[in-house]
C-alpha cells in the first residue's frame, strides 16, 4: 500500500513539474527529443518532463545599442558613430521558429549587421552630408536591416542614429566657425535694430515738420481770412471814405504808441462821425 502512495506521489509530482505557463509577451517552441513538436501560445501548457522542453521567445519590442565605432567618411574624417536598433520577433509560429532555427543569436547578428551597414553608408558621404542627413541615413539603414532580418522572423521597427562626432580638432574648428557665425548674426541684428530706430526717428521728425508746416499754413490762412474780413468791413462801412479811414488809422496808431498829439476834439469827433456815416450830436457850449 505504501508503494502505491509513493507511485501516486511521484506521478503527481511529475505532472506538476511539467506545467508551463506562457505569458502574453512570450511565445514557446516545444521540442521533443531534440525535434520541434509544437507551438505554445499564451496560456497553460504541459510538457513531458525529461522528454520535452520549451524554448521561450520574447515577442515584445527590444532595443539594441550598436556601440560606438569609428567610420572614415568620404572626406577622410574619422567620425565616431553610434546607433540604436529597435526590433521585435513576430508573434506568428513561422517567425518564432525562424528566429530560433534560421539564425544563431539574432541579437548579435543584428548588431554586427547594423555596424557594417553604417560603415557602408557613411563611408560614401562627406561628414557634413552625413551630419545633416541623419533622417535619410536612418531610413536607408532600416530598409537594409529589414530585408536582411526578414528570413529570421525579425521585424526592424526603427533605427536611430544617436551621434556622429568628428575628431576633436575638427570639432574645435567647427565650434569656432559657429561662434563666428553667431557673432555675425548678432552684429547684423544690432545694425538692423539701429537702422530701424534711426528710421523711426526720421519718420517722427518728418511728422513733426509736417505738423509745424500745417500749423503755419492754418495760421496764415487765419490771418488771410482776418484781413479779408477787415477789407470786407472796410468796403462795407467806409466805402468812399478812404481818406477818413486813413485819418482814423493814423489816430489809432498814435494812441497805441502812447504818442502825445494835440488834436482838436471837434476834428476828432468829425472824423469818427464821418467814418461811421452819422451826424454829430450838438453839444451845448461847444462852437
Amino acid at each position: 500500500m505504501m508503494w502505491l502512495y509513493i507511485v501516486i506521489g511521484v506521478v503527481v509530482l511529475y505532472l506538476i513539474c511539467g506545467i508551463r505557463i506562457v505569458r502574453p509577451t512570450e511565445r514557446g517552441l516545444i521540442e521533443r527529443l531534440g525535434k520541434y513538436h509544437g507551438f505554445a501560445e499564451p496560456g497553460f501548457h504541459w510538457i513531458l518532463l525529461f522528454f520535452e522542453k520549451i524554448i521561450w521567445v520574447n515577442v515584445t519590442e527590444t532595443m539594441i545599442d550598436a556601440s560606438k565605432q569609428g567610420i572614415i567618411t568620404k572626406d577622410r574624417l574619422n567620425a565616431i558613430v553610434d546607433a540604436q536598433i529597435y526590433y521585435k520577433v513576430k508573434s506568428d509560429e513561422a517567425s518564432v521558429k525562424a528566429s530560433q532555427y534560421n539564425v544563431n543569436d539574432y541579437e548579435y547578428q543584428i548588431t554586427n549587421l547594423c555596424r557594417t551597414t553604417l560603415r557602408n553608408i557613411i563611408g560614401t558621404l562627406m561628414y557634413d552630408e552625413a551630419n545633416s542627413n541623419r533622417g535619410k541615413i536612418n531610413q536607408e539603414l532600416q530598409s537594409l536591416l529589414k530585408n536582411e532580418a526578414k528570413p529570421w522572423g525579425i521585424e526592424i521597427v526603427r533605427t536611430e542614429l544617436k551621434e556622429i562626432d568628428p575628431p576633436s580638432d575638427v570639432q574645435e574648428s567647427m565650434n569656432q566657425v559657429i561662434m563666428a557665425e553667431n557673432k555675425k548674426k548678432a552684429a547684423i541684428d544690432f545694425a538692423t535694430a539701429f537702422e530701424t530706430e534711426a528710421d523711426g526717428k526720421r519718420r517722427a521728425a518728418i511728422k513733426m515738420a509736417e505738423g509745424v508746416r500745417q500749423s503755419k499754413i492754418l495760421e496764415a490762412e487765419g490771418q488771410a481770412k482776418a484781413i479779408q474780413l477787415v477789407n470786407d468791413s472796410a468796403r462795407k462801412y467806409f466805402k468812399g471814405n478812404a481818406q477818413i479811414l486813413k485819418k482814423l488809422e493814423v489816430t489809432q496808431e498814435a494812441l497805441k504808441n502812447n504818442t502825445k498829439i494835440i488834436v482838436d476834439s471837434k476834428k476828432v469827433q468829425t472824423i469818427v462821425t464821418d467814418a461811421a456815416g452819422v451826424k454829430p450830436i450838438p453839444v451845448k457850449g461847444v462852437a
